[in-house]
C-alpha cells in the first residue's frame, strides 16, 4: 500500500503534521532516505515531504544566526555562517550530495552502516549551536550535543541558533578517506571566545561529542577520554585512537582569530 503523503506549507503545519513523530518518515533533502527507500529497507506509513515547508534559508536576528533545517549543506559554504561551519560544510561528500543534502538531516542522521555520518556536528558543538525542535511535548531548544546525546525519534527539527559572537578563535583539524563522497575517519573542531574553550569530534561514532576532558585540561591525550571510537569500512577503531590526539592537537595549533 502506498504512504500517505504530507507536504506542509509552513513550519507550524510541519510540526502539526509531525505530531509526535509516530508511523512519520520525514523527507528533507532525500540524500539518505532515497537509498533506504530504493533498497525496501523503509517502508513509510506516512510520508513528510518538507520541501515547502519555508524550513530553509539564513537569517541574523537579534545576535543570532538561525539556519532553517532545510537549508541545503551547499549554503553554508559561502553563506553568512561562521568559519568553522562553513569549512566543515566544504567537505561534506561531494558537489551533488551537498546541493541537496540539509543541515537538519546532517544532524538527525542515523548511524550508517559502513560509515559514519553527522558531519556538522562537530562545528556545531564547538559553537555553542542550539537546536529547536517539534515533537511529544511541544517545542523546545537545547543544546546541539544535548540533542544527538537524547532519544531525537521523536523530534522534527525547525531551526538551529548560533550566536553571531559564538567564537573570537576557531581551529579545525581531521582526516578524510578519498573517495567521491569523501568519507570522514575524524573530525575536530575548537572554539573559544572569552577564553572559554569548547572542543567537539565527528566522524568517530554514531553521533558528534563535545570533549569535556580535553576542554578543562587541553591535553589532547584527553579525547580518548571522551569519545569511543568505532569499527567501519572507512577505519578501524584503533587506527582513530592513534590519530585523534594529533588532530586535537592540529587544531588547538590552529586557533585562529576569526
Amino acid at each position: 500500500m502506498a504512504p500517505q503523503v504530507l507536504i506542509p506549507q509552513s513550519a507550524d503545519e510541519a510540526a502539526t503534521l509531525y505530531g509526535d513523530g509516530e508511523g512519520i518518515t520525514v523527507f528533507a533533502g532525500g540524500t539518505i532516505l532515497m537509498p533506504e527507500l530504493a533498497s525496501g529497507r523503509i517502508r513509510p506509513e506516512r510520508a513528510l515531504l518538507l520541501h515547502a515547508s519555508g524550513l530553509s534559508g539564513i537569517r541574523s536576528d537579534g545576535g543570532v544566526i538561525r539556519i532553517g533545517a532545510m537549508t541545503p549543506v551547499a549554503a553554508l559554504v559561502d553563506g553568512p555562517v561562521p568559519w568553522l561551519l562553513s569549512i566543515y560544510a566544504t567537505h561534506v561528500a561531494d558537489y551533488e550530495v551537498r546541493q541537496s543534502a540539509t543541515i537538519g538531516g546532517n544532524i538527525c542522521a542515523p548511524p550508517g552502516r559502513e560509515s559514519q555520518r553527522g558531519d556538522l556536528g562537530a562545528a556545531l558543538i564547538a559553537l555553542g549551536a542550539r537546536v529547536r525542535s517539534a515533537g511529544k511535548g511541544g517545542e523546545r531548544t537545547e543544546a546541539v550535543e544535548d540533542f544527538l546525546s537524547g532519544d531525537r525519534s521523536g523530534r522534527l527539527v525547525l531551526e538551529i541558533e548560533i550566536d553571531v559572537d559564538a567564537a573570537r578563535k576557531s581551529g579545525a583539524s581531521g582526516k578524510r578517506r578519498k573517495h567521491a563522497h569523501s568519507y570522514a575517519i575524524a573530525n575536530v573542531a575548537i572554539a573559544e571566545r572569552d577564553g572559554e574553550l569548547r572542543v567537539a569530534v565527528a566522524g568517530v561514532g554514531p553521533t558528534a561529542v563535545r570533549c569535556r576532558s580535553v576542554e578543562a585540561s587541553r591535553d589532547p591525550q584527553d579525547v580518548l577520554e571522551d569519545v569511543d571510537p568505532v569499527d567501519d569500512a572507512v577505519a578501524t577503531a584503533e587506527y582513530r585512537r592513534q590519530i585523534l590526539p594529533l588532530l586535537v592537537r592540529e587544531a588547538l595549533d590552529r586557533l585562529e582569530t576569526e
